[in-house]
């Protein structure tokens, strides 16, 4: 079986809560739950959420609307995600997490294809990243994030779920979908307000309840609308997304 699990917790410290702030109505946790909806290859979505009483909210929302949902250690996200996978019974995970309203799930579905047909133990579209930020997609097995569970020492690791998997190559078969341009520039996720008020121009221009937008739509709207590009081009990148 193929899941989906969705690490997320109400605790940020650069904009506190923001899985339930609204975006056209909805709080951003169901945004990015009714994208994964669309793919063709996810079987199950699973909220995987911490045990601190804070994210009691966080259960009761995705029991109220039907998402499964796992709560475990909040800094060993790197356990609390296998420790989901198991309890579901899962074979695949692709790994999400809630503070990325822009998921594709065409090229999740390219991931997990590639995945399978490659006989991989991890595939992934961000090392080198050729997408932009935030469409991050990640697709390992129960068994490699077993593997990682016993063997990572390192909190880093810990919390950050893959990096023991990319940092040893020769204990994980692993391929890297890369785009036909490289897009690794443009920053899709939230950490900040300056990402909440662009993914707000975004949503507002581009989303309705029938059907989602996809990268491409979005590329086409900043081709019309450059000005929205600017709104958080200065924010803090991932170190993955800084070019050596």
């Amino acid at each position: 079986m193929i899941a989906a699990i969705i690490q997320a917790r109400t605790g940020s410290s650069r904009l506190p809560n923001k899985v339930f702030k609204e975006l056209c109505g909805k709080p951003l946790i169901w945004h990015v739950v009714n994208r994964l909806s669309f793919s063709k290859r996810i079987d199950k979505i699973i909220l995987a959420t911490t045990q601190n009483q804070n994210d009691d909210i966080l259960e009761s929302w995705a029991l109220e609307n039907g998402v499964f949902c796992f709560r475990g250690s909040e800094e060993n996200v790197l356990e609390r995600i296998y420790q989901a996978a198991c309890q579901f019974e899962v074979d695949t995970i692709v790994r999400i997490t809630a503070d990325d309203p822009f998921k594709d799930p065409e090229i999740i579905d390219d991931v997990i294809n590639m995945f399978e047909e490659g006989n991989l133990d991890f595939a992934y579209n961000n090392n080198p990243p050729t997408y932009p930020e935030g469409l991050d997609t990640e697709v390992f097995s129960c068994k490699a994030i077993q593997i990682a569970c016993e063997k990572a020492t390192d909190n880093f690791d810990k919390e950050h779920v893959t990096q023991y998997l990319y940092k040893n190559p020769d204990l994980f078969k692993q391929k890297c979908l890369k785009n036909s341009s490289d897009l690794s520039y443009l920053r899709w996720t939230i950490d900040t307000i300056q990402d909440w008020e662009m993914t707000e121009e975004v949503y507002n221009k581009l989303f309705n309840y029938n059907d989602i937008f996809k990268m491409n739509d979005i590329l086409e709207l900043l081709d019309q609308m450059p000005a929205i590009n600017l709104m958080n081009s200065d924010v803090k990148r991932s170190t993955m997304y800084i070019k050596k």
